[in-house]
């Protein structure tokens, strides 16, 4: 796969439909770790995560046929409520299949942009595979959370955004689950900004890529529970991201889920927005390599916005 190709076909297809989203210097943030420290303001995207980059590009590039006969995905939430997102704009017809134990607030707004919603399996690897069975058995096209050129070239866009609004970026901090945000980022790094470094960031009770890049095959592991539920769950076999996270990720490092609370907490405090989980876990990865980024310019994803406010309240 030729991600900046790829990168930039989406960002001339997806432009016009999305947010270019802020990169906001944390005074409190870069003191703390005696660097200068930026957020990719991505919850502030459409739907409150940056997924409606990837799902936006997969639908416009659909042909009119395809669309005519619907679409389906499976999603833990924010991707599904990307899809819903694209689908309203284009005016095509689809489903979203989700796990059980999918967040509360994550399937509300995937309800409230008007797709039909279908719990099925019991993490995000299951969920997949009765996505993939329902559109194999009605004809209807499947867009992958992360397993998609077109899904992984709108996530890339996000690069294209930070070379222009920051130079020189000396590294970036990305949640990591199926990889699909990653895979973009650092494809298109690859080809414009080499020098910047790209850690990936897991929570140890859900490191699947990670794992599989060590032993350097798609493993099948379980995964615990994590707060970071935009990260969790397995990886697909085959999946197009293990070779671009092993091939263009400098760093892979995990968090506690004490860490991540810890990050969620800092960041709400000081910079005053809501983030999920996720957004948290590549906060922590910051906090935990600080120390080796001291004098460096540091950019953080903050992936997303939507947290249960249950969820929310543990937290705090």
């Amino acid at each position: 796969m030729n991600v900046y190709q790829e990168v930039l076909e989406a960002q001339r297809r997806i432009r016009p439909h999305i947010r270019e989203t802020l990169l906001e210097r944390s005074a409190h943030f870069s003191k703390l770790g005696a660097a200068e420290v930026y957020f990719k303001l991505e919850n502030l995207q459409h739907t409150g995560s940056f997924k409606v980059r990837g799902a936006l590009n997969k639908v416009l590039s659909l042909t009119d046929a395809q669309n005519a006969c619907g679409v389906v995905t499976a999603s833990s939430g924010n991707h599904g409520a990307a899809v819903a997102f694209a689908l309203a704009k284009t005016g095509a017809l689809g489903k979203v299949l989700v796990p059980r134990h999918a967040s509360t607030a994550k399937v509300a707004n995937i309800e409230r942009l008007g797709a039909e919603v279908i719990f099925a399996g019991d993490d995000s690897a299951e969920t997949e595979l009765h996505a993939r069975r329902y559109a194999t058995e009605n004809s209807f096209t499947y867009i992958s959370p992360y397993n998609d050129a077109q899904v992984i070239g709108g996530q890339g866009t996000i690069a294209v955004e930070l070379l222009r609004q920051l130079s020189p970026i000396d590294a970036v901090f990305v949640a990591i689950g199926g990889g699909g945000l990653i895979s973009g980022i650092a494809g298109h790094f690859a080809e414009t900004s080499p020098a910047t470094r790209v850690y990936g960031v897991s929570p140890e009770n859900s490191q699947v890529m990670i794992r599989s890049i060590a032993a350097n095959e798609i493993l099948d592991l379980p995964s615990e529970p994590t707060i970071s539920d935009g990260t969790a769950g397995g990886v697909e076999p085959g999946a197009m991201t293990f070779e671009l996270i092993r091939d263009h990720v400098d760093e892979l490092v995990t968090v506690s889920e004490d860490e991540i609370r810890s990050a969620m907490r800092e960041y709400m405090g000081s910079e005053h927005q809501m983030i999920e989980g996720a957004a948290g876990t590549a906060i922590a990865g910051y906090l935990q390599q600080r120390k080796a980024l001291e004098g460096l310019n540091v950019v953080v994803i903050v992936c997303g916005a939507n947290i249960a406010l249950d969820v929310l309240k543990t937290v705090l």
